[in-house]
């Protein structure tokens, strides 16, 4: 027993827990939201300007392909041995431009009747 200012304490039993007993568990490398429209910025910036160096709807599509793949392998690097917050980001980022170039491909295929990537 060990005396303190308050009388004789006894120490805790046990029943009645006075610390946490559960495990905390924390990502090592959190995701933030600043590297994530970081990311998505220079995506749509890389996206941007290759999309922009053919006036065609053919050669836009292909170059948009193109920096797409490029963008996410770099999304995969990143997502390996960099912030992956930025990687989330270039990825998404992507998404949303091969989107967009398949809706302007389909659109124009719709209008001419042709399919314009061939």
């Amino acid at each position: 027993m060990t005396q303190q200012a308050g009388g004789p304490r006894t120490p805790p039993s046990g029943l009645f827990p006075t610390t946490r007993t559960r495990p905390v568990y924390r990502e090592p490398h959190p995701v933030r939201g600043g590297a994530v429209a970081a990311g998505a910025g220079a995506g749509a910036v890389w996206l941007l300007a290759f999309g922009v160096v053919d006036s065609t709807v053919r050669g836009y599509a292909w170059w948009t392909l193109l920096a797409g793949g490029i963008a996410w392998l770099v999304a995969l690097l990143l997502a390996r041995v960099g912030d992956r917050g930025v990687a989330v980001g270039v990825a998404a980022a992507t998404g949303v431009g091969w989107s967009v170039a398949a809706v302007v491909v389909v659109v124009s295929w719709l209008n001419h009747g042709d399919w314009p990537l061939w």
